[in-house]
């Protein structure tokens, strides 16, 4: 299934980051993924939040640069090697995992994945989702 994602620039600076997180608590947006990677100079923060378009709108609206992407979400068996059949698949289509990250699932027994991939559609078709 393929989610929206905020990608959201902050700066790497003490309370930068629950700056932005507040600013989606105050609005009363939930944030069901979440990652967060630096550089040097800045931050992105990764979201994926239940309601996309209210959160970019928010966050633009206090001075946030915010891309929204499409990515993959995957749902897999909690067991050794689960992930990797995901991945092999994705590999023998073809298809670069650009970055990934991972949450807790709600479903017993279940593991779920964030994938940003280099074809949505060939990723689609080898997962078998369409």
């Amino acid at each position: 299934m393929f989610l929206k994602q905020l990608s959201i620039f902050i700066e790497n600076r003490v309370g930068a980051l629950t700056d932005a997180t507040g600013i989606l608590a105050d609005n009363g947006i939930d944030m069901q993924a979440f990652s967060l990677a630096d550089t040097k100079d800045f931050g992105v923060m990764r979201i994926i939040a239940g309601d996309c378009e209210k959160a970019a709108s928010v966050l633009r609206a206090n001075g946030y640069l915010v891309n929204i992407t499409p990515v993959l979400a995957v749902e897999t068996e909690n067991r050794p090697g689960a992930f990797h059949e995901v991945l092999m698949r994705l590999s023998d289509a073809g298809v670069f995992v650009e970055y990934c990250y991972a949450f807790i699932s709600p479903n017993p027994g279940k593991a779920q994945f964030i994938l940003k991939v280099s074809d949505d559609d060939a990723a689609e078709k080898a997962l078998a989702l369409a």
